[in-house]
Parts: C-alpha cells; sequence; structure tokens
C-alpha cells in the first residue's frame, strides 16, 4: 500500500513537470511572438512616419478655409443673460 502511494506520488510529480516544462516553453513562445509582433509594428510606424515627413516636405501648404461664422444672424447670437433674482426664504414650519 506504501509503495503504490509512493508510485503515485511519483507519476503525479513526473507529469507536474512535464507540463511545468511545456509552460514554460509556451511562455517564452508568446514572448518571442510578442518582441517580433512589436519590432515588425515599430518598422511599419517608423517608415509611415518618414513618409508622412517626406509628403510633408514636398506637399504646398493648404490654404486655411474662411471662417463661416463671420456673417452670423442676428437671431443666431446668444442673448445678454438675465440678472438673477434673490427668492425669498420660506420660514420652516415646525410640528
Amino acid at each position: 500500500m506504501q509503495h503504490e502511494r509512493a508510485e503515485a506520488s511519483f507519476k503525479r510529480k513526473e507529469i507536474q513537470a512535464r507540463e511545468a516544462t511545456k509552460a514554460m516553453a509556451d511562455y517564452q513562445a508568446a514572448t518571442v511572438a510578442t518582441r517580433e509582433k512589436t519590432a515588425r509594428l515599430r518598422e511599419m510606424r517608423l517608415a509611415k512616419e518618414a513618409a508622412d515627413r517626406a509628403h510633408a516636405e514636398t506637399a504646398p501648404a493648404k490654404p486655411k478655409p474662411a471662417k463661416a461664422n463671420a456673417a452670423k444672424p442676428e437671431a443666431a447670437k446668444p442673448k445678454a443673460a438675465k440678472p438673477s433674482v434673490a427668492k425669498p426664504r420660506l420660514a420652516k414650519k415646525r410640528r
């Protein structure tokens, strides 16, 4: 009986060791994939920024459009704020 428990314990530890090795390999593979993806995205971002800078240098500056707010009709202008009127306080009723 004691021998069977020892064997079961040994098998459990053996399985845990295999699973730990597999988990570490999965973790390391995910880390490598993340680094590769980050490097690829960084290269793409730097290439886009370089292309944007080159385009900005060669493209003529766009003129700013005239403001549409210059000719507002009178009805659209905000009205002056009304002066606030203090309301008298009501006396509290006691029961």
